[in-house]
Formats: structure tokens, sequence, C-alpha cells
């Protein structure tokens, strides 16, 4: 029975202090927003992938696509929609991930290191993506590619606009994207 105490002790210390050195990776998104007036716009989705493509999980979904919207207009930020797997998931686990869509301002988002259970994941190579429904088929994906447990860093962000994102262009700028540890 000694033996388990201490195995166990020693388990539990050398578990803490794996997950105390890997939940200091964190990363985050900011960017100014500005709602835009009609329908068929002010939709977004920030989310983490792997380097190989996995979704790894939603930091933050506008609820009107979430909770349905996606099936009446399969143009509000489908890469999400198909990523995140949303067609699966329960209502439990998307009200988790959803939000009202916030006003205009600057926003942010920030991964703690953690995926879509809760688990840690381990160090290594991500992309932190931002994707906007600017007006009906009119969509802006940023893309960030982030290396947890590599210090801080302010890796470069990409854009790539889809349509004729007009006027609405305004609706998402000035994206950062920063590793925090």
């Amino acid at each position: 029975m000694k033996r388990f105490f201490v195995f166990f002790a020693l388990f539990t210390a050398l578990f803490l202090t794996c997950a105390a050195a890997q939940q200091d990776s964190a990363a985050e998104l900011t960017f100014s927003f500005t709602r835009q007036s009609g329908a068929a716009s002010n939709q977004f989705a920030v989310w983490i992938e792997d380097s190989s493509g996995r979704y790894i999980k939603t930091l933050y979904a506008t609820r009107y696509t979430a909770n349905g919207g996606w099936r009446r207009r399969d143009t509000s930020i489908p890469v999400w929609v198909r990523q995140s797997g949303l067609a699966g998931l329960t209502n439990a686990q998307i009200d988790t991930l959803t939000g009202a869509t916030p006003r205009t301002g600057s926003l942010t988002y920030t991964w703690d290191g953690t995926d879509s259970r809760g688990a840690v994941v381990p160090n290594g190579d991500y992309v932190i993506f931002l994707e906007g429904t600017l007006r009906w088929a009119n969509q802006v994906i940023y893309r960030a590619p982030i290396r947890l447990g590599q210090g801080s860093a302010s890796p470069e962000v990409s854009v790539e606009y889809t349509g004729d994102p007009g006027a609405e262009r305004v609706m998402i700028g000035g994206v950062t994207v920063r590793t925090l540890r």
C-alpha cells in the first residue's frame, strides 16, 4: 500500500509538472470588427487547426451560423462549418463556442493550448484561423501559423478574399496574432 501512495504521489507530481509546462503555451488573435448593416453579413469564427489541417478547437463562432444559420445560408462561414464538424455537434457543444454578434470595436480571442475536449495539446505547429462572411458569398479568411512552446512571437498573418468584398472589407481588419510564452 505504501508503494502505491509513493507511486501515486510521483505520478501526480510528474503529471502536474508536465501539464503546467504545456498550459504555459497560448496564442492570442486581435482584430477590429465593424458591424455591417443589412442581411447576410457579420458572421465570423475563430478556430485552431494543427499543421496537418486537423481541427483542434473553436474559440468563437457567431450564434446565428452555429445554431443552424449555415443550413439556411450555406455561404455563412462555410470553411469553419466544414472544419469544425458543426453538423455532428450537440446543442450543448455548440453553446460552449458561440456568442451573439459583438458590437463594433477591438476583439481579442485567446487560445489556452487545449483541444475541444479540454486536453492540453503538445507544443508544436498550429494555425489560427479567422473566417468572416462579409456579405452573402463574399468571404475573408485570415491565417497565421503559430508555434506553441517556442516563446513569444508575432507570426505573419495572411489574408484571402473570395467574391467581391467591396465596402464590407472593413468588417474585419487590423488582424494580429501572437504567441504568449
